[in-house]
């Protein structure tokens, strides 16, 4: 019985070990993190919530850092953050925001409760209370400071989703129903350019007149975010068609670009807005391929209709 207990309380020392280890390398990373995205803010407030997250990392890493000093003062010495990963999310931070880098690193800190959970039972019990102070930090304290961050790119990301999801609905069908029509990759790479080019336009207008019935929205910058949206979808949707000069490659090429530009802009406004990712992403591509089959269809009608006879595809 004796040599039971004993391995069980070594097993237990070591998983102590590991485990402060692991939490003490993320916490310091995220300390790192967000100090670093934090001097790279330049709205006050921003830059203040940052600081208090940094801070609140910082803490937390002192904690695991102490339990692994006490099991193995050595390991604990060799604790460092991963810059890598500090300066990955200082770099995409300049493209997609700091509201989506917080938000990404809080979908890990959701793992870590559950982690930290299941670890209750090797953390001494002289350390239980901070120990529960943590995991109340990482359940709502650190999500009541990102709820304080505000950026303007947040507030027109309606408008650039709407620029992208109707073009790549728009354009798709476009080139679904070339392909019903003729085999020739230019003319249906010329077509999608020249309709995505007006549709922009009138995207524009319509954010434009929208977003001057709000107040908090420029509607120059609306329009811009749409328009600008909208043609760049149209350029990498159309793409294909001018560096294949075979229809059906193309039009796939073209289509799984399409998915790919609908998996982004979902997966950003999952994290962003707290939304589910799968279901919106099934819904919109779901709505990029029925359009496709059924242009394709009207496409091909036409094409009878006028006695037009598609090239070889």
């Amino acid at each position: 019985m004796s040599i039971i207990l004993c391995y069980n309380d070594m097993d237990m020392t070591n998983d102590l070990r590991r485990i402060a280890a692991t939490n003490a390398t993320n916490e310091i990373t995220e300390h790192f993190t967000y100090a670093r995205l934090a001097r790279m803010e330049n709205n006050p407030a921003n830059r203040a919530a940052l600081e208090k997250l940094s801070a609140q990392e910082q803490s937390h890493y002192e904690f695991w850092k102490s339990l692994l000093a006490h099991e193995d003062p050595r390991a604990a010495e060799r604790i460092r953050p991963r810059m890598a990963v500090v300066w990955m999310m200082a770099g995409l931070r300049t493209f997609l925001g700091v509201t989506f880098i917080t938000k990404f690193l809080e979908i890990h800190e959701k793992g870590a409760v559950a982690k930290y959970e299941a670890a209750r039972a090797i953390v001494p019990a002289e350390h239980q209370a901070r120990f529960n102070e943590i995991i109340e930090d990482e359940k709502s304290h650190e999500r009541t400071f990102i709820a304080e961050l505000k950026e303007a790119r947040v507030s027109y990301m309606g408008f650039i989703v709407l620029g992208l999801a109707d073009a790549i609905v728009e354009i798709t069908g476009v080139h679904a129903g070339f392909l019903g029509v003729t085999g020739d990759t230019l003319i249906a790479g010329v077509a999608g350019v020249i309709v995505g080019f007006a549709a922009a336009i009138s995207m524009g207008s319509a954010a434009y007149l929208q977003a001057k019935e709000d107040p908090e929205k420029s509607p120059i910058v609306s329009a811009f975010a749409t328009g600008i949206s909208y043609f760049v979808s149209v350029i990498l949707l159309a793409l294909p068609y001018f560096l294949i000069r075979t229809m059906i490659p193309a039009f796939t090429l073209s289509t799984s670009i399409g998915i790919l530009l609908i998996a982004g802009f979902t997966y950003y406004g999952a994290v962003v807005f707290d939304r589910g990712f799968w279901r919106e992403f099934g819904e919109a591509a779901g709505l990029m391929l029925a359009t496709a089959v059924a242009t394709f269809f009207w496409g091909a009608i036409i094409g009878k209709i006028f006695h037009i006879n598609p090239a070889s595809f």
